[in-house]
């Protein structure tokens, strides 16, 4: 990552990084991509689940290595891509970004690999495909999960010889590229329901790079949210923008089904309704759903010792039907009304010392418990002094 004072200059694929202390964040520069299919314009690696991809990038970059990203619509698989590709030996090559499902069946094999001119009806001149067009760099085949059984089976020869011919031609033509796939379709069941090929899946899943869905890396949601708000700010010519407490509890609280996306959207809005530069709950735009009933959590003014853990929470099936965040939400809104001191602090140590006093203080265990990796769950406890 560079550092801040780097985030004006655009990389070679089009985006620019960013390291702001707590996070990184890595963003499309709008006016230099080439892509044809942008979702998400912006992916931060604040969220402990994020951060844990940060080394396994950096490790499989500099390789040619055939890369799967696989995520929900609007989770930034291609911005990780491009990612990848800024941090290989080709990012000073092109970085050629393809919908494998944005073409008709007919036309997609042209788009791919090129033709030769009277190939087909239509082709007045020879032209050379995507893949061609990105020899030296990065081809994203986007959505490679709508690619047509009959170009599955040519894909898997250009991947095996590096290889491609051009429609109507016969005389290969070498490539020199690194391809990164992905798809927001589950290939496995693709493969196991006849509709994906068994060897194309194994050959593109060299290494997979899985994105979770943006509710389930919650930490991330506010620090994109501030950066769409710098973006949109300054195209409505906005001295100074702030989100309130509640507005700041919406964008946390709310599922995403979206994403990145979504959240991008939500943010532009909320720049165009704002009165005073204040952004209010209200001007995002978001669906509001009746928070679930709770028992009212015993509130802990004074700081937690070491020996404290959790009280059990009673099983309670009606509740058990609901998303985590709809369960904690009452009890966090309460706790925010409150305005507890060192609350965040407080929360994180309450968690780690009840996972590790429920599981006997086994890290290993107590970090599957909490969803983080042993050596985030170390760090927690470097902090607290547990170890």
């Amino acid at each position: 990552m560079t550092n801040a004072a780097a985030r004006q200059s655009p990389k070679s694929d089009g985006t620019r990084r960013e390291d702001k202390h707590v996070h990184n964040l890595i963003a499309l520069d709008g006016s230099s991509h080439t892509s044809v299919s942008i979702r998400a314009r912006a992916f931060v690696f604040s969220d402990p689940r994020s951060r844990e991809m940060l080394p396994l990038i950096q490790r499989i970059s500099p390789s040619d290595a055939t890369v799967l990203i696989q995520g929900d619509t609007g989770t930034g698989k291609e911005l990780v891509a491009r990612y990848v590709h800024s941090l290989s030996h080709r990012a000073q090559g092109p970085f050629v970004g393809v919908n494998c499902g944005a073409f008709s069946e007919t036309l997609i094999e042209a788009e791919l690999f090129g033709h030769e001119k009277g190939s087909f009806t239509g082709a007045q001149t020879s032209r050379a495909g995507w893949f061609e067009a990105a020899n030296g760099g990065t081809i994203f085949l986007d959505e490679i999960g709508d690619l047509p059984l009959s170009l599955q089976v040519k894909l898997l020869r250009v991947l095996q010889e590096l290889e491609v011919v051009r429609v109507g031609a016969r005389k290969p033509i070498p490539l020199d590229i690194r391809v990164i796939a992905a798809t927001n379709v589950d290939l496995a069941k693709a493969v196991a329901a006849g509709r994906f090929r068994e060897d194309l899946y194994y050959r593109l899943k060299i290494v997979s790079l899985p994105l979770l869905p943006l509710r389930e890396r919650r930490a991330d949601i506010l620090p994109l949210a501030r950066h769409f708000l710098e973006i949109y700010g300054n195209k409505v010519k906005a001295d100074h923008l702030d989100l309130t407490p509640s507005a700041e509890e919406a964008l946390f609280a709310y599922s995403w089904p979206g994403n990145i996306r979504e959240l991008e959207n939500a943010i532009h809005r909320a720049t165009l309704t704002a009165h005073d530069g204040v952004i209010q709950a209200a001007d995002l735009g978001l669906p509001i759903a009746p928070a679930p009933f709770l028992p009212t959590a015993p509130s802990h003014h004074a700081p937690l010792s070491n020996s404290q853990t959790l009280p059990d929470v009673p099983a309670v099936e009606a509740l058990q039907a609901n998303s985590l965040e709809d369960r904690l939400h009452p009890v966090v809104a309460k706790l925010l009304e409150e305005r507890q001191e060192r609350l965040l602090e407080r929360t994180v140590a309450h968690l780690v010392r009840s996972a590790m006093a429920r599981h006997d203080n086994n890290q290993v265990k107590a970090a599957a418990a909490l969803g983080v990796t042993r050596n985030v769950l170390r760090t927690h406890l470097k902090n607290l002094d547990l170890i």
